[in-house]
């Protein structure tokens, strides 16, 4: 690959961050760090109707999350600044102009209201070849009208004039060769009344003037592709124009339809990596990083939603990605997305790290209950119990109760089985816990199995309405593993309030 390669992830601050966009931003990341490339974030902001304030900070934080670094970006800047498409509006209008120049695009001087009223009679009315012809533009105005119309400042929009029956073809990445016909595709906008460009002309001069390489985006964008050859080839020339990418959708569980954030509220998951709270409303939409994944599970996730490496291996870190990521093996076809697969990567990941690299997240989500607690500790707690951990979040049930008395307690599972014979055995427990010299795990299980048989009971009759004592529920590490860690007092005290309440 002689040409460096620069890439773009391009959003537009339009709300939360869906997993299908995070998910291109990882394969531009991905393709440009495997060929010693740069990775670019350049916001496409023109559409200032569908702005939405703290969007683009969104956009930001979540990558960071990820850990897909870029090396230039609105923030950083770099060589090709500015990065945000408002602060280089003065640079599109010169190539629409030289556009109409060349008869490629025309002035269209049609009022909101007139292209309301054509909707309104023509069924599937579209500015295109064959309608173009009795609407108010330069093409049918002539030079003189055009010319005193322009010089009135008369609101417009250039628009493209799309050929007839000019077959317009390119290779895709990852579809191979695509053909489209022209003349399906109607006249589209390339500069609005208000000078600003629309996504068509200002994706085209942005790649070009920001030297960009590869191209890679979601299949959505297909449609598109004829307008933005055509302007490449009007502009620039073909061979500057950089290598396609389009990446299939991410689909609805039942794999009918692109996924979407109404999908993730109806089945009770998240489509955003991190909580999004819309300025409008203060609705928040839960992120995979609030209800409890890993970045490190997350990316891994992302990344084998259309794309494997030809082997068996599902675990991969951010720098094996990097090492083993390949365009080839990204797949055609939409990849449905599985919320239980999702989490089984983040319980992968989880009993995968090491307790250090998750201490600092768990003491968060325990936060006032862990403080009087230092970290060896909190660290053989988190031992006991990570590979029980699917998310973060189950940290706070399986570890809380180490911490502090728990504040329920399942009566209703012992008392169906409870007699006197248990409260008996309990309350010699509790005198042979006492007497103790010795509390680790091994001293503890033999107490409890030499009471028990002294009682005539099985270690399982009395093994769950201590484990209930202890955490509360028939859940968590193992008991005597719990009552070790908890120490003597804790244990005692907890099996004597139970026995007082039953």
């Amino acid at each position: 690959m002689n040409k460096k390669v620069r890439v773009r992830f391009a959003p537009s601050p339009t709300g939360g961050l869906h997993l299908g966009g995070v998910r291109t931003a990882l394969f531009n990341y991905l393709f440009a760090k495997q060929h010693q490339g740069s990775f670019i974030i350049r916001i496409e902001d023109t559409d200032k109707t569908r702005f939405v304030d703290g969007a683009e900070k969104y956009i930001y934080n979540t990558l960071e999350w990820c850990g897909i670094k870029p090396d230039e970006s609105p923030l950083i800047g770099g060589a090709f600044a500015p990065y945000k498409q408002s602060e280089r509006k003065s640079l599109y209008k010169q190539y629409a102009e030289q556009l109409v120049k060349n008869g490629y695009a025309y002035y269209a001087f049609d009022t909101p209201e007139a292209l309301e009223q054509k909707r309104k009679s023509v069924a599937n009315f579209q500015y295109n070849q064959h309608t173009r012809m009795s609407m108010q533009n330069s093409l049918v105005l002539g030079a003189a009208e055009t010319e005193k119309l322009l010089a009135n400042n008369i609101p417009h929009v250039i628009r493209i004039k799309m050929p007839e029956n000019e077959e317009i073809t390119f290779t895709d990445m990852i579809r191979g060769e695509v053909f489209f016909n022209a003349s399906l595709v109607d006249d589209k906008v390339l500069l609005k009344a208000d000078a600003m460009p629309t996504y068509h002309l200002a994706v085209v001069v942005d790649d070009y003037l920001m030297q960009i390489s590869h191209s890679f985006r979601g299949e959505e964008w297909l449609p598109s592709a004829p307008v933005h050859i055509l302007l490449w080839k009007y502009l620039f020339g073909l061979e500057n124009m950089p290598q396609w990418a389009h990446l299939p959708l991410i689909l609805k569980p039942d794999g009918n339809g692109k996924l979407s954030k109404r999908d993730g509220d109806r089945l009770g998951f998240p489509v955003f990596a991190m909580d999004w709270k819309d300025p409008k409303t203060n609705e928040i939409t839960i992120g995979f990083k609030e209800r409890g994944f890993l970045p490190e599970a997350f990316v891994n996730m992302l990344a084998m939603l259309g794309w494997n490496d030809g082997t068996e291996q599902e675990i991969f870190s951010l720098h094996e990605l990097i090492e083993k990521f390949s365009i080839e093996r990204i797949h055609k076809a939409g990849a449905k997305f599985d919320y239980e697969k999702a989490k089984w990567y983040n319980h992968e990941w989880i009993k995968k790290l090491e307790v250090g690299d998750v201490r600092l997240k768990v003491k968060e989500l325990l936060g006032d209950i862990a403080n009087n607690y230092d970290d060896t500790f909190i660290d053989k707690v988190i031992t006991l119990v990570k590979d029980r951990c699917t998310l973060l979040t189950d940290f706070v049930q399986q570890t809380s109760f180490f911490f502090k008395s728990p504040e329920t307690i399942a009566i209703d599972v012992i008392q169906p089985k409870w007699n006197e014979q248990k409260k008996v055995f309990f309350t010699e427990l509790i005198q042979q816990f006492e007497s103790a010299t010795i509390w680790n795990v091994t001293e503890l299980e033999n107490i409890f199995k030499e009471t028990a048989s002294s009682n005539q009971l099985k270690p399982g009759e009395v093994m769950l309405p201590l484990r209930i004592m202890l955490v509360g529920d028939k859940f968590g590490a193992g008991v005597f593993d719990i009552a070790a860690l908890i120490g003597k007092n804790a244990t005692i005290s907890r099996i004597e309030y139970v026995l007082s309440i039953i």
